[in-house]
């Protein structure tokens, strides 16, 4: 019992001192050591370098390309003023009397094509601020419109999606990124549909009584990059995400699929083309939409030098503090009275779409990370929910989707960093907007996952 209390009292502080702002890098390793030292009789410095660490590094072997390439690709997008262009073309089209789906469509379009959403958030925000003040749309709902658009059915559910959360299922599965595409679909007609309507009902609910776009002024907050040379054209701008969409597409479906890919099996690389297809395909073609973006923008960026190195400087903590989630989980399931919890995420039900959703929608929301809660469910369980998926008849796609779809619910609790960063963007406070952000990126999502269990459950894909 001791042991199983070490392990949920290692997983509180997690929550609370991520919550109150300490490193995941120096939490993570600390906390996993303390469960270690309440389980009794595990090696402290072995469990440390040996398996904390050897999991770090594999994550950072096997995703590192994907986070680097995002970034860069992300930093020169925002670099050139490509991402403002293309949400104020889209804002422009739509106008104030569609001042909310202006910015969810911005940010969809966005995101969906590869540019991080943490740059979404910059760049969209003072388009956002604009509209809803000459809407005369409260300002409060400004994070749960731009989180909409950016942390959820474009982040997870359509197939396609370069976002990395789309992107770690592929290793487990033997997918693409377009995995299951009518549950992908189905479920993020769910989320953009239900999170409309909730958003225009609270725009029509504050209209009623009165409330307009808000008092006090909005944050000076220093974008990422100064956007002190003339904006990319919009249509000149959607090119490089074009590319990305489309090479994505032609390289998993086409081009790697077609190819002798024998060698692989021989050292030292002893893998398969299924393994490694979906990862090969999305590194050619962000590979593709960067020299797009530059050789198409470089006169509207102030140095292409610094925009690559502080994209690459970017990647870094954002795998780094991936890995540290990731050696945590691992190194946690190697406790003894793991083997307890673990029995229990496995026993809750026969059918592996359901234990899958339960197990990464939990540890999603324990990490407040997506991918982090997903790669820790995907490395200890992902083989077992395979195995118990063909001894069903269920398709692999189908838990590639399912696992996405999953990761990005309760993800969006308080915690989250992502939530922090764009309520500090907007300068508003959980107490103003969390309620929206919630509504539309944690309980409709949820019903999102469910639809998709069901879909998947029924030989969908």
């Amino acid at each position: 019992m001791l042991g199983i209390f070490g392990i949920f009292l290692s997983l509180a502080l997690l929550i609370y001192l991520a919550y109150r702002g300490l490193s995941v890098l120096v939490l993570a390793p600390l906390l996993a050591l303390l469960a270690v030292l309440m389980n009794g009789g595990v090696p402290l410095l072995a469990s440390y370098t040996e398996v904390f660490m050897k999991h770090f590094a594999g994550y950072a072997k096997a995703y590192f390309p994907l986070f680097l390439l995002g970034a860069i690709f992300g930093k020169i997008m925002d670099d050139s003023g490509a991402a403002r262009s293309i949400a104020h073309m889209i804002a422009q089209q739509l106008g104030r009397q569609r001042a909310v789906l202006a910015i969810v469509l911005a940010c969809a379009l966005l995101t969906y094509g590869g540019v991080s959403l943490f740059v979404v958030a910059f760049a969209v925000f003072p388009i956002a601020a604009a509209l809803f003040r000459e809407a005369q749309i409260p300002k409060r709902l400004i994070p749960g419109t731009i989180a909409l658009g950016s942390f959820t059915f474009t982040m997870t559910a359509l197939p396609g999606s370069p976002q990395i959360q789309n992107a770690i299922p592929m290793k487990f599965f033997g997918t693409t990124a377009y995995a299951a595409p009518i549950i992908g679909i189905v479920s993020g007609l769910i989320i953009f549909i239900g999170g409309m309507i909730w958003l225009n009902f609270r725009v029509k609910q504050a209209a009623v009584k009165g409330e307009r776009f808000g008092t006090g002024p909005l944050p000076e907050l220093a974008p990422p990059s100064t956007h002190s040379q003339p904006h990319s054209p919009a249509l000149l701008a959607l090119l490089p995400i074009f590319v990305v969409l489309v090479l994505n597409f032609v390289f998993s479906q086409y081009v790697f699929p077609s190819q002798d890919a024998s060698y692989l099996a021989k050292a030292p690389y002893e893998t398969n083309l299924k393994t490694v297809i979906g990862q090969w395909s999305l590194i050619c073609a962000v590979s593709a939409g960067i020299v797009t973006a530059l050789l198409l923008q470089f006169r509207y960026i102030a140095s292409i030098r610094e925009s690559l190195n502080q994209g690459a400087l970017g990647s870094l903590l954002a795998i780094a503090n991936t890995c540290s989630e990731v050696g945590y989980g691992n190194l946690i399931a190697t406790l003894p009275a793991f083997v307890i919890i673990q029995n229990a995420m496995l026993g809750v039900s026969s059918n592996p779409l359901i234990a899958e959703a339960i197990s990464i929608s939990a540890l999603a929301g324990i990490t407040g990370s997506a991918s982090g809660g997903m790669s820790i469910a995907l490395n200890i369980l992902g083989e077992r929910y395979l195995e118990m998926a063909q001894a069903t008849g269920i398709n692999p796609q189908a838990l590639h989707r399912v696992a996405a779809i999953a990761c990005g619910s309760l993800d969006t609790l308080p915690h989250n960093g992502a939530v922090i960063t764009l309520l500090a963007i907007c300068g508003l406070s959980h107490r103003e907007s969390y309620a929206d952000i919630g509504m539309v990126a944690v309980v409709i999502p949820l019903l999102a996952t469910i639809a998709a269990v069901i879909l998947g459950s029924f030989g969908v894909v």
